[in-house]
């Protein structure tokens, strides 16, 4: 029989109260900081770039014993950058034209320069470093620790950030639109951050359990 709650083990991982803790500060912004749907589509645009700086590191990393493979990462890690990269880029384009009421951003404005500054007025950036430690906190323990590097294979880790960025960003800019549309209602904001949860738990779930390192915790 399918289960479709998480195991009560599964969720005392470190890695994923972690990842429930970052992922609840927004709700913080939304209640306290008075954040409308901008900042919240924006973190998580943020978070998408964290997911491919991370993914870099997985290829890297992955399989360090295996002599054929650094031969291989040397044509893997620059393609994923360019290809990520660009669709992350075009991602951002839309997040701000849309969004941010910028409809006039073009590719070369979106510089590094022009993305920390926006960071830093629309007050994401303690979410962000959240999210940031969080991501950095699973790849230290679980895929380095737990040594799911030995299990990865480098291109299957190639595709799985956009497996997480088009079912979770479809999700959230569709409803983005309705928040919109309804004058950014907090409890509309705040299902958004529940629903972006859910999906976050689900998908690191998952890719323990594609790695081999989820094992249920010690009580």
């Amino acid at each position: 029989m399918p289960r479709f709650l998480p195991d009560p083990a599964e969720l005392r991982r470190p890695s994923v109260v972690a990842l429930l803790a970052a992922n609840l500060v927004p709700i913080y912004g939304v209640f306290v900081l008075g954040w409308e749907v901008f900042p919240l589509i924006l973190l998580f645009w943020i978070e998408n770039i964290i997911v491919g700086v991370v993914n870099v590191l997985k290829i890297l990393f992955a399989r360090p014993e295996d002599k054929l493979w650094w031969a291989g990462k040397l044509f893997l890690i620059p393609f994923f950058i360019v290809h990520y990269g660009g669709f992350t880029l075009v991602h951002g384009i839309f997040v701000f034209a849309v969004f941010g009421n910028a409809a006039n951003v073009a590719p070369s404005d979106m510089s590094a320069g022009f993305i920390v500054e926006t960071i830093r007025s629309s007050g994401v950036v303690w979410a962000a470093l959240a999210l940031l430690a969080s991501h950095g906190f699973s790849f230290v323990t679980n895929y380095l620790g737990a040594g799911e590097y030995r299990n990865a294979d480098p291109k299957v880790l190639m595709g799985q950030p956009y497996a997480r960025v088009i079912v979770l960003h479809i999700t959230i800019i569709f409803g983005g639109f309705v928040m919109l549309s309804l004058g950014s209602p907090r409890a509309g904001l705040v299902l958004l951050v529940v629903l972006k949860v859910g999906m976050d738990l689900r998908a690191h779930l998952k890719e323990r359990q594609t790695l081999g390192s989820a094992r249920p915790a010690a009580a």
